[in-house]
C-alpha cells in the first residue's frame, strides 16, 4: 500500500496547532519529524538590544502561498524520502512567546535528511515568502527587512 506524502502550506491568523498539523503530515511509515518554531521574542540581545512589546506581521496571502509551495517542493526535489511537509506562518499582532512561523518534515528515520530538509524550509521562506513584520517596542516601532529583493519574474 502507498500513501500518499501530505504538503500542508498557509498564512494563518489563528494559533498554530502543532498536534493538528503533525497528524496531517504523518504516515504509519514516519519515524521522524523535524519542526521548527520561531517565535517573538520579548528581548533581544543580538546586536542592537531591545525589548519587543508585540510584532505585526502581514503578508499578500496569495503570493505568500505560492512561494510556501515553492520551498516544498524545492524540499522534495532535494530530499525525496520527506514524507510530510507542513509550513506555516501566522500575521496579525503577536506578542512574546507566540508561536510565528512552524516548518515541520517528517521522515522514516531520523537520518534520512530530515533536520535539513527543515532548516532548508525555514531558511529558503525568510528567503523568498513576502511577509512583512513591524516591530514595536517602548522606543517605538520599525519595518523590520529581510535581504530578499524579488527579481522580475519571481
Amino acid at each position: 500500500m502507498t500513501e500518499n506524502f501530505s504538503t500542508i502550506y498557509s498564512i494563518t491568523e489563528s494559533e498554530i496547532d502543532l498536534n493538528d498539523l503533525l497528524a496531517k503530515i504523518t504516515l504509519t511509515s514516519t519515524g521522524a519529524a523535524a519542526i521548527f518554531t520561531g517565535m517573538v521574542r520579548g528581548v533581544t540581545s543580538r546586536g542592537d538590544g531591545h525589548e519587543t512589546e508585540y510584532l505585526e506581521y502581514e503578508s499578500y496571502v496569495p503570493m505568500a502561498e505560492a512561494k510556501m509551495k515553492q520551498v516544498a517542493d524545492e524540499i522534495r526535489e532535494r530530499w525525496p524520502v520527506v514524507e510530510g511537509i507542513a509550513i506555516v506562518q501566522r500575521i496579525g499582532k503577536l506578542y512574546p512567546k507566540t508561536p510565528t512561523v512552524l516548518i515541520a518534515c517528517t521522515a522514516a528515520h531520523r537520518d534520512t535528511g530530515v533536520f535539513e530538509a527543515a532548516r532548508y524550509g525555514i531558511d529558503r521562506l525568510k528567503e523568498i515568502v513576502p511577509v512583512w513584520k513591524k516591530e514595536v517596542g517602548p522606543d517605538g516601532q520599525e519595518w523590520v527587512e529581510g535581504d530578499y529583493i524579488p527579481k522580475p519574474g519571481e
